[in-house]
């Protein structure tokens, strides 16, 4: 997996990438009470907000982390946003996209890398 700065973790499953957020985003952002996902093939450029996660403390967005295509959404987490707490690294994915660009994984941090910045 890699992780960006904004706390995401990016799975690579087949051609895709899976996209969440972090054991660490999910604690300091408290239970989270809704989630907003985009639609199923919206084109995407790194750094764009395309989900919006609120809970008890604060809204908060989440960009894109590469260029490419939300090809699915994670449309259990509309009916019970609290999985973001309950599994953030599992069943809380919240979009697969297919990539312009694999190479741009190589921008993101790995496992080591992630728990040096958060330390």
């Amino acid at each position: 997996m890699k992780y960006t700065e904004e706390h995401e973790w990016l799975r690579v499953d087949d051609d895709l990438i899976v996209v969440g957020i972090t054991s660490h985003a999910a604690e300091q952002l408290g239970d989270v009470v809704f989630v907003e996902l985009p639609e199923a093939e919206t084109k995407v450029a790194k750094g764009d907000d395309i989900v919006v996660i609120e809970s008890v403390k604060a809204a908060s967005d989440i960009t894109a982390p590469l260029d490419g295509e939300i090809v699915e959404v994670n449309d259990a987490l509309t009916d019970n946003p609290g999985l973001v707490n309950e599994d953030p690294l599992g069943t809380a994915w919240f979009f697969k996209m297919k990539v312009d660009d694999m190479g741009q994984l190589d921008d993101h941090m790995d496992e080591d890398a992630y728990n040096d910045m958060i330390g």
